[in-house]
């Protein structure tokens, strides 16, 4: 496993979970650790022993977007695009695209570029006191990493435009009300919580989970006759997994299934 500087990335019961640890700089991302996110995704994604990946932050947040203190590589001005194109858009593709469940455990504010990590999670879990936050405005500049995308499907063109030009937080409770987030929880129970529900999903069939998210994200730009055809061929891969036959065979004997994720 690489020695990695800014996150820490561990494995244990199938759940491989990554931390942002800059907690001076309440995880901003810098250059190192928007590497070292994108690398550690891309080791989660291929071991076979990873069946659910989760995501947070060390200390009093997730993470709290561009660390402005952040000076490019051999000085001069940073370009916004050559960031965008290199470090975060192509982060945001890895979570969205990964075949296995992706889990944002949410452990404090949620800001800039921080947001559009969480959103792009398959499943959202904040403690109660979490904030989500997009100041881009405050620096003339728009939200990014996809975060507004989420925000417009779920909230509507109004609340969208609203959150990205005054800048005011979603708090967790209202996020959960009209689905950013899952479910939010008191801050100390936010660890356990959060083990159970990626345990669900590591002792679960990884591969049909990939296929959902495939489906899902498809349903979002096709009709349903489309999407109608394209559920015939993924239920047919999904049945070619050998976890359905372990899934239909406990069924007959009446016990609860012992799926690989295969």
């Amino acid at each position: 496993m690489p020695d990695y500087k800014t996150i820490l990335y561990n494995i244990s019961d199938n759940i491989g979970t990554i931390t942002l640890n800059r907690p001076d700089s309440y995880n901003a991302f810098n250059e190192e650790l928007t590497t070292e996110l994108q690398d550690a995704l891309k080791q989660a994604e291929s071991d076979a022993s990873v069946r659910c990946v989760v995501l947070t932050g060390a200390g009093k947040a997730f993470c709290s977007g561009q660390d402005l203190k952040d000076a490019p590589t051999g000085g001069g001005k940073r370009s916004l695009a050559d960031s965008l194109k290199r470090r975060y858009n192509p982060t945001i593709r890895r979570i969205r695209n990964m075949p296995k469940p992706v889990i944002a455990s949410l452990n404090g504010v949620v800001a800039g570029a921080g947001c559009g990590v969480a959103f792009a999670c398959d499943y959202r879990i904040a403690a109660e006191h979490v904030k989500f936050v997009e100041a881009f405005v405050n620096i003339a500049l728009v939200p990014d990493s996809g975060a507004l995308y989420t925000v417009m499907q779920q909230l509507g063109y109004a609340k969208a435009f609203e959150w990205a030009t005054l800048g005011d937080p979603i708090l967790a409770k209202s996020a959960e009300h009209v689905g950013l987030i899952n479910k939010i929880v008191p801050a100390e129970a936010l660890e356990a919580e959060t083990k159970a529900i990626a345990l669900r999903y590591a002792q679960g069939p990884t591969r049909t989970y990939g296929i959902v998210k495939r489906m899902l994200s498809r349903a979002q730009t096709r009709s349903l006759d489309e999407s109608l055809d394209y559920e015939v061929w993924m239920q047919e891969l999904a049945g070619q997994g050998t976890d359905y036959k372990e899934g239909v065979q406990a069924f007959v004997e009446k016990r609860s299934p012992k799926f690989k994720g295969e």
